[in-house]
């Protein structure tokens, strides 16, 4: 019997079906839409896929173009567009029915000594001591609308635990910070590049709406328009995403009907291990406008 994790890793494994290209299908995460960190984990599967020599991606940034289309497969076209001795960059761009709907730029670097410091991880309390998002959303499962009810409250891959939970339907308002802890709901392979695309995943999921949070309003609210413009992750050590990560995001602004949100990734050790930064759309439309 097949676990969430399983599901992930498998939908990591793209099929190969020329040389660099790629072709990837879809989980239904409740969204009715392709989640942004599936398609950018994807990517940089497709993308180190072409890369030979041991280096692993220290920098990775995408551009979401179109919404996905869950019903339909993604096809990954890599670009090599240089192997250095050190570095190796790469482009990708993921297509559904003709049209671009996502690109990708990565770059991979050898594993080299050099100078070394970091900002401290702060002070939380233990993913042990927290109750998981999962239990928190299905106490409240009769709240969901019911064509979103199965999907919200189904197995995750990914096991997060909030710091300070919201209420998805009713947020109160609060400063623009939200600290969680996250892991891989099982035991993964030692494979560095499974690691990093499971973190890149995760690394998508409530960081823009954390921009949200000074002005109290729901991800769900029907006159908000939300979707992710760019996203971007620098890995700099080595990690394992099956293992407890504390994930620290801030939003310094919202301004232009955009949001702007970065996170820290630390190890429960205290290593600095990857940051991210995203853009995202936040357009407020008038009543008339919402659908019903």
């Amino acid at each position: 019997m097949t676990t969430p994790l399983d599901d992930l890793l498998s939908l990591l494994d793209l099929e190969p079906l020329e040389v660099n290209i790629y072709r990837g299908r879809n989980r239904d995460v409740g969204s009715g839409r392709v989640f942004g960190g599936q398609v950018f984990a994807q990517a940089l599967v497709a993308a180190r896929r072409t890369v030979d020599e041991p280096r692993e991606a220290h920098s990775v940034r995408g551009d979401f173009i179109l919404p996905g289309d869950l019903a339909a497969p993604i096809v990954y076209f890599v670009d090599r567009l240089r192997d250095g001795s050190s570095f190796a960059t790469r482009r990708v761009t993921a297509i559904q029915h003709g049209r671009a709907i996502f690109n990708l730029s990565a770059s991979f670097h050898k594993v080299e000594d050099g100078l070394a410091h970091q900002f401290s991880m702060p002070e939380v309390p233990d993913p042990e001591s927290l109750p998981s998002e999962l239990s928190l959303i299905r106490a409240i499962a009769d709240r969901i609308p019911e064509r979103y009810r199965a999907t919200w409250t189904q197995d995750r891959p990914i096991d997060f635990r909030p710091v300070h939970p919201i209420d998805p339907f009713r947020p109160d308002t609060r400063p623009p910070h939200r600290q969680l802890w996250f892991r891989a709901a099982g035991t993964m392979p030692d494979e560095v590049l499974l690691h990093q695309a499971v973190l890149a995943y995760a690394s998508d999921y409530s960081l823009l709406t954390t921009a949200l949070l000074p002005h109290g309003v729901s991800f769900r609210a029907p006159e908000l328009q939300l979707a992710s413009l760019d996203h971007s992750v620098w890995l700099h050590r080595p990690f394992r995403a099956d293992e407890w990560l504390l994930y620290v995001m801030d939003s310094p602004l919202s301004a232009g009907a955009r949001g702007f949100a970065r996170g820290s990734i630390f190890t429960r050790a205290g290593e600095l291990v990857a940051s991210v930064a995203q853009e995202g759309l936040l357009r407020m439309r008038p009543a008339a406008d919402t659908p019903p």
